[in-house]
């Protein structure tokens, strides 16, 4: 809830007056051109760092992967973005950081890995897995965790059982005949 509160009333006031102190230094135009140039820089580079990791994504799905990491990463990008087409220099910085290859793996690792920690499935208690077995921390009750570093849903020489069967139950129009 603090956290809420700072994101929609301390910050738009901090910006306010980044703003217009950069103003009374630069003059207010070129603020303005500054403000709209950072977005669009922003754009460009969400944009390309968007591209190149839904491409990793689909190589990992390709290779029957989970693509967890680039989701978190994908989801950075998208609050990067937001960020940097809000005017205003604070959140700027912080969409930059978000955008930005180096600051983002750093991030999504961290974001993985308070994740992982909070991983239950509905219907269990945290570290119960189905029939109340247990499983160990950030290992997915399904057998693979969304975050890329579970088990693999499929393995090679995995055993397939095949069968036949045969429907013994006769319909209605069978049991009027006889």
């Amino acid at each position: 809830m603090r956290v809420l509160f700072l994101l929609f009333a301390i910050l738009p006031i901090l910006e306010i007056a980044l703003l217009i102190n950069v103003g009374s230094i630069i003059g207010g135009w070129n603020t303005v051109g500054l403000v709209i140039l950072s977005a669009f820089i922003g754009a460009y580079f969400v944009k390309r760092e968007g591209v190149s990791t839904l491409q990793t994504a689909q190589e990992k799905m390709q290779r029957n992967e989970v693509p967890g990491k680039e989701l978190v990463e994908g989801l950075m990008l998208v609050v990067a973005g937001v960020l940097l087409v809000t005017p205003g220099f604070i959140t700027d910085i912080f969409g930059f950081l978000l955008a930005m290859p180096g600051s983002r793996h750093f991030f999504a690792a961290q974001v993985s890995k308070h994740m992982k920690m909070r991983v239950v499935a509905p219907g269990m208690g945290p570290g119960m897995g189905p029939n109340g077995a247990g499983f160990n921390q950030g290992e997915s009750p399904f057998g693979q965790s969304p975050f890329g570093n579970g088990p693999q849903s499929h393995q090679q020489g995995d055993d397939v059982i095949e069968g036949e069967y045969t429907d013994n139950t006769t319909n209605d129009r069978d049991k009027r005949l006889k």
